[in-house]
């Protein structure tokens, strides 16, 4: 009882420290605010990443590889220039892997306009209705088999059929958000919209799609056609995404078959490596993952300079307050304080000082995150518990390291000296 009430005492003055010297408590601890605040936030948009990126995945099965003339991840650094030249698939090589690979049980394709290294799409189209419109969609042409194979729903109407494909109809399915910005709750089906100067009928809308990064962030801004009346009304686009469906527990054989068809259609030497790349959901994960432990590393640096800084400037002020208060020290030992109370009175002020420097860093940081997700939707972020339980912890340990030495030295003055003490 009496260790709980000395404590609490102990709290009141450290309290009442911060309150007579504002100020100079504040600009103590800024150090300690800003590599909280830099954890918190950093970690927030790490891990909202990592969700929506999960998210967007978790739609394709753990059998579901994907094809495209450079490896279908995440690219750092420039390519090379056999990579930049590389050409691209093509509806053929899809064909031939559904055809020749007996792992294979289902293969689609999307054909869209040329991309270049470096460079954002040319001239992305708008989708029109009436007096509405929407920028920037993502329109390509694919085959009958993409909802089975993408493993997506058709929420209102239906999708195309083979004879639609074959005779180039002018029909479209449509994104959940081009439906809500286009139509405003009225039917979509049997509509007419325009997308790249070309005239479609609405006959299916899909369902919503989660999270958005592996969809270049227009999942739900989709029009999509039938291959054949795509390339009917932009026959300069040959841009191919191959996503392929291997049976149950066949992945790895599907991807070796896959491979060796396309190196043996493509022309690459035996001892040269593949001009194309496939990869899976499992990998572009691992991948991204590894991007954003790096990411996180570089974070924990820069929060440790921080920390350092405002663990500096805690020793600095409580060495100073130890000046400061030399007689009242004096004044404690002479009527029985001992050391160890000494000590506990100035750990006690060093850990309240920094955890509330960290507290104001966890505040500042979900505010970073929330303004996040207010201003830029396209960039998840969500604060994870550990995080702001891990930057209250090392604040207030930031608090106990620096504050150990200014504390011993209180505790050693001499009752009698520090008494004398002007």
């Amino acid at each position: 009882m009496a260790r709980r009430i000395e404590f609490g005492e102990n709290e009141r003055m450290a309290f009442a420290s911060l309150r007579d010297h504002k100020m100079r408590s504040l600009l103590t601890v800024l150090g300690v605010v800003i590599g909280v605040t830099a954890l918190i936030a950093v970690a927030s948009i790490l891990v909202g990443v990592d969700k929506d990126l999960r998210d967007s995945l978790s739609q394709f099965g753990t059998d579901t590889l994907f094809a495209f003339k450079w490896n279908p991840g995440i690219h750092i650094g420039r390519m090379s220039q056999e990579e930049r030249s590389r050409k691209p698939l093509s509806l053929d090589d899809a064909l031939a892997i559904r055809a020749e690979a007996p792992d294979v049980k289902n293969v689609s394709v999307e054909v869209f306009p040329r991309i270049y290294p470096g460079q954002p799409p040319s001239n992305p189209p708008t989708v029109r209705y009436k007096g509405h419109e929407v920028f920037n969609v993502d329109h390509s042409g694919t085959l009958v088999t993409w909802p089975d194979v993408n493993n997506v729903r058709v929420m209102k109407g239906r999708f195309f059929t083979e004879a639609e494909d074959e005779h180039r109809e002018p029909v479209a399915i449509i994104g959940h958000d081009l439906d809500d910005a286009l139509f405003k709750g009225e039917d979509p089906l049997g509509k007419t919209i325009l997308v790249a100067g070309v005239n479609y009928q609405v006959i299916g809308v899909l369902a919503k799609l989660p999270g958005s990064l592996t969809h270049n962030d227009s999942a739900d801004k989709q029009v999509l056609v039938p291959y054949q009346t795509y390339h009917k009304y932009h026959p300069a686009d040959d841009e191919h995404w191959i996503v392929i469906q291997a049976y149950p527990g066949k992945k790895s054989a599907a991807e070796d078959e896959v491979r060796g068809i396309l190196r043996r259609r493509r022309h690459v030497p035996f001892d040269k490596p593949d001009n194309f790349g496939i990869s899976s959901s499992e990998q572009i994960t691992e991948q991204f993952r590894q991007i954003m432990s790096s990411v996180a590393l570089m974070t924990i640096v820069i929060a440790s300079i921080g920390l350092l800084v405002g663990g500096v400037g805690v020793m600095n002020i409580m060495l100073m307050s130890v000046t400061e208060r030399t007689r009242e020290i004096g004044v404690r030992k002479a009527i029985g304080a001992r050391r160890m109370d000494i000590i506990r009175q100035f750990l006690t002020e060093a850990v309240t000082l920094t955890g509330a420097g960290g507290l104001v860093g966890v505040l500042i940081g979900v505010g970073i995150s929330l303004l996040i997700n207010a201003l830029v939707p396209t960039l998840p972020s969500s604060v994870p518990g550990w995080a702001i339980g891990v930057g209250v912890a090392v604040s207030m340990s930031v608090g106990l390291f620096f504050g150990m030495y200014p504390a011993v030295k209180a505790a050693r003055l001499d009752p009698v000296e520090a008494l004398r003490y002007e």
